[in-house]
């Protein structure tokens, strides 16, 4: 009988399998910050066009990349039981769901212009963002296909090559960007239709690089993940759809949930929405740590619960947990500890609101603190029940949590209550700790244990 893994080398292998996935994705942001940067340089209207348009475009991505994160588990789940052909389906069929979404919501961008004025957008802004979503909305297939190839090759532990193809498209857009919103060495001077070429360019090149390495690496060859791909498979697409809509609303909610606080942000006034926009990219950024870790956890899980092995499934999702803890409490410190300067990091000193951004800001980061440890358990949360294939009801958990409890409460203590800015964030802690709470419950409550047959049911 082999001896049970220790919880050193549960540590250890979700940190082989987290780190490069944090690295990418950090990348994957960083991608949103070259963007905006660059085109921040060449002008206002373009800078607003393309904060409009990048929006957009992720929330509707949001929305696709649940059938690419559901194939993550089922193809860990069929690796551990050494079914290659289970471990293939997946993947095509997910890559046929991508390619129908993104098919389907183009129109939506293709005519975004009438939409954003219905939105009472400032005409200027909504040409540009139609211009800049007739081209990058076409990029919305080949980005979901790359999901889901990185959820595959996650799955099959694959996660270097996933982080060393991003780290590549961050180099890409910056050349493209330089070349195309600028007109420099002879290229034409697009603009904000400049990046969404180039987001175009980095999206096709990303699907190239990882579809060739899916496919013509000797290891993974034998997987014949290409072969016989126009042919239907219709249990695994009705599986990778069950378990993909789910996840996509329940990204969907949670994104929500931060686009409606900057909604009523605004209400309150610009310094203070200024303020809010920097502590979000700050927590966003440490977000991206319990993203990989989380991702990790999902693999790991569904290759416990593949080969049976509930004890390991357990302490495998114990470490995990605890790692996004960890890393939670180190960020918590750093909020505390440093929190004039990282606001800094994001404001030029020059400009004369700057001084009242910085102290609003301080003020938020210390709320961003407090809902650290809840995120991150939210977060885990998710990444543990994927692992399971418990999709549906987190969803409903999610969405409640968010929806139901934590936009009122936001509403209440910041207008209600007259807690303005401080109130509004601490709606946002409380919906965030109750997904937490109720997600991270549900996995231990379904998670087998050791001993027993059947699966725990709520």
């Amino acid at each position: 009988m082999t001896p049970p893994m220790s919880l050193f080398a549960h540590a250890r292998a979700t940190l082989a399998l987290g780190l490069p996935l944090i690295g990418s994705s950090l990348g994957q942001m960083a991608l949103h910050v070259v963007d905006t940067v660059m085109v921040g340089w060449y002008g206002v209207i373009a800078l607003a066009a393309l904060v409009l348009g990048s929006s957009s475009f992720f929330i509707m991505f949001v929305l696709g990349s649940g059938f690419a994160k559901a194939v993550m588990p089922l193809a860990a789940h069929a690796r551990a039981r050494g079914d290659d052909a289970e471990l293939r389906r997946s993947a095509r069929m997910g890559l046929w769901l991508s390619a129908l979404f993104g098919a389907l919501i183009y129109p939506v961008f293709w005519w975004s212009e009438a939409i954003l004025l219905a939105l009472q957008q400032k005409p200027e802004v909504a040409s540009a963002v139609q211009e800049y979503l007739r081209v990058a909305g076409a990029g919305m297939v080949p980005a979901l296909a790359v999901a889901v190839l990185q959820s595959w090759l996650s799955a099959l532990g694959r996660t270097q090559m996933v982080l060393w193809v991003t780290l590549a498209a961050v180099g890409v857009n910056i050349g493209f960007n330089w070349l195309l919103i600028f007109g420099n060495a002879g290229f034409p001077e697009w603009g904000v239709r400049g990046s969404a070429v180039a987001t175009l360019a980095v999206q096709i090149f990303t699907l190239a690089l990882l579809a060739a390495y899916a496919g013509l690496l000797p290891a993974l060859r034998p997987y014949r993940l290409f072969r016989r791909f126009w042919r239907l498979d219709r249990p695994a697409l009705a599986e990778v759809f069950r378990l993909g809509w789910p996840i996509g609303l329940t990204g969907l909610a949670e994104g929500g949930l931060f686009e409606a606080s900057a909604i009523m942000m605004g209400w309150i006034g610009a310094v203070e929405l200024a303020a809010h926009g920097i502590a979000l990219e700050a927590a966003a950024i440490a977000f991206m740590i319990h993203v990989g870790l989380s991702s990790a956890a999902t693999i790991r899980v569904a290759g416990f619960q593949g080969t049976g092995d509930a004890r390991a499934l357990r302490d495998g999702a114990l470490v995990a947990w605890g790692l996004s803890v960890v890393v939670a409490v180190v960020v918590v410190v750093l909020f505390l500890v440093f929190p004039r300067q990282i606001v800094g990091l994001f404001l030029d000193r020059s400009n004369p609101e700057s001084a009242a951004i910085l102290d609003f800001g301080v003020t938020l980061l210390f709320m961003a603190a407090m809902f650290q440890l809840v995120d991150s358990m939210q977060a885990m949360a998710l990444g543990l029940l994927r692992g399971l294939q418990d999709t549906r009801t987190p969803m409903w958990f999610a969405a409640i949590s968010y929806w139901v409890i934590g936009i009122p409460c936001s509403y209440v203590l910041a207008f209600q209550l007259d807690l303005g800015g401080v109130g509004l964030w601490a709606g946002l802690v409380i919906g965030l700790a109750c997904a937490g709470a109720s997600l991270m419950l549900r996995f231990w409550l379904l998670a087998p244990k050791p001993g027993v047959t059947g699966e725990a049911a709520l």
